[in-house]
């Protein structure tokens, strides 16, 4: 089993930054970030495999970058430009399975979330 658990979320306005934090009780190959909205289905943000190749959403591209620390198991988030549509519960998600962004929303372990508020 591995514990997942976040930090770093928070309100901003739009425009501006927020860097999600997470760690990890052990590894997993695969490790991304999910987002949902109260009442929709989750959606996968990032994810980044072992060797540290990410894949992201198109609709955060260029905005957000996904790092880890495999030393540490840590998984980072660098979120900039925030949009108000950016709004939603975050959650660490890791597992030992194809790893893409398409595919993480399956992921095995879940943290509890960080929500993240983006005005306008």
């Amino acid at each position: 089993v591995v514990q997942l658990v976040e930090s770093g979320g928070g309100s901003v306005q739009a425009g501006g930054s927020l860097r999600l934090s997470c760690a990890a009780s052990g590894y997993r190959s695969c490790m991304g970030w999910v987002r949902q909205v109260l009442d929709k289905e989750p959606e996968g943000v990032a994810a980044i495999d072992s060797g540290g190749f990410p894949t992201l959403d198109a609709s955060v591209k260029g905005r957000f970058t996904i790092s880890r620390d495999n030393v540490n198991n840590t998984l980072y988030l660098q979120m900039n430009s925030l949009k108000p549509e950016d709004t939603a519960m975050y959650y660490c998600v890791a597992s030992s399975v194809r790893c893409t962004v398409g595919t993480i929303t399956d992921s095995t372990y879940w943290g509890q979330g960080t929500q993240v508020t983006v005005s306008s």
